[in-house]
């Protein structure tokens, strides 16, 4: 009688950890995901686009082709880095609005 109450009460003490543990990281996520969605809100208001997955990506694209007309101005390309350049200011210009 007295092992089932020790294993009972071992159950018991294991089964409330688990469920300590697995709510706090449940809560943790959820503050996680949360940062997240509101970053995502203040960017995009702050830049007056809809907050969606496809202007994000857009945003991402534009802020790459950026980057790839500083690296070729940075190699010497003149030429090639205008071209980049000019896209780049297109599509971000098409997306901020």
């Amino acid at each position: 009688m007295a092992t089932e109450s020790f294993f009972e009460r071992l159950g018991e003490i294991l089964g409330n950890f688990i469920r300590v543990l697995v709510e706090a990281l449940t809560g943790f996520f959820r503050m996680i995901g949360q940062a997240g969605a509101n970053f995502i809100d203040g960017l995009s208001r702050s830049l007056g686009m809809d907050p969606n997955w496809i202007s994000i990506l857009v945003l991402i694209l534009g802020l790459l082709l950026l980057f790839s007309a500083i690296r070729a101005f940075l190699r010497g390309s003149i030429i090639w880095g205008l071209i980049v350049l000019l896209l780049a200011l297109w599509v971000l210009s098409l997306l901020i609005g």
